[in-house]
């Protein structure tokens, strides 16, 4: 599947700070994430209409272009993948070649990125496992407490959490499971620039109060969720 992707070299986002990021088309998103069309963040404001220009074609190009903006970002520099849109892939099985060169244009670099690609599913695991291996940090995306938990047992990737627009101090998922809640989202004085934690190895699973104009929608998704 042709799917288009867009490099900014310096994000304007207050809470993402001035570092790199890129957008994937719509079509990269998994068919199942309970949040597409209902509550997605990326979905509205400037973003949205970005998103949109990107998944039209209007703006970007194609995963070699991509690739070779990203292999051109300083040794050590942070950035972003896909601040909309998800991995490469069909809409249910992640494009495994297509991670692996994207793995190996960030060597040396520290990229991060979260997904909610199955990674239940074998191909899905396997490609994941690998980009977290060769250092591009890929986050597994849960909905509920109870999906990072299942999420965490898998041992595949560090898990973050969509947590209710309320959330601002530390809490423990059913299993007893630390999550920090994302300083950038608490933090007036802190942005992904300073902080870095999405883009680490870690035991924590990071939470993300349910923010932007579509977080209603989101925390009830948060509140349907209870196993998936």
């Amino acid at each position: 599947m042709n799917h288009t992707y867009h490099f900014t070299r310096a994000s304007g986002n207050a809470k993402t700070g001035p570092i790199p990021v890129t957008t994937s088309s719509a079509s990269t998103c998994p068919r199942a994430c309970p949040l597409r069309g209902n509550g997605c963040y990326a979905e509205y404001g400037p973003l949205g209409m970005h998103w949109r220009a990107v998944s039209t074609g209007a703006r970007g190009g194609s995963l070699d272009e991509m690739c070779a903006k990203i292999k051109e970002l300083p040794k050590g520099q942070l950035w972003r993948w896909a601040q909309a849109g998800d991995l490469p892939g069909d809409g249910k099985q992640i494009d495994f070649p297509a991670l692996a060169k994207l793995a190996s244009a960030n060597m040396g670099r520290k990229g991060f990125g979260f997904t909610h690609y199955d990674p239940t599913i074998p191909i899905n695991s396997l490609a994941i496992r690998y980009a977290n291996y060769h250092g591009l940090r890929i986050n597994l995306s849960a909905d509920s407490l109870e999906r990072a938990d299942a999420l965490y047992d898998l041992g595949v990737a560090p898990v973050v959490v969509v947590l209710p627009i309320d959330a601002k101090k530390a809490l423990k998922t059913p299993a007893g499971r630390l999550v920090v809640i994302c300083p950038a989202a608490v933090r007036d004085d802190m942005t992904c620039a300073q902080c870095g934690i999405c883009a680490t190895n870690r035991k924590a699973i990071v939470g993300f109060p349910a923010h932007g104009s579509g977080a209603k929608k989101a925390q009830r998704v948060f509140y349907a969720t209870v196993t998936r």
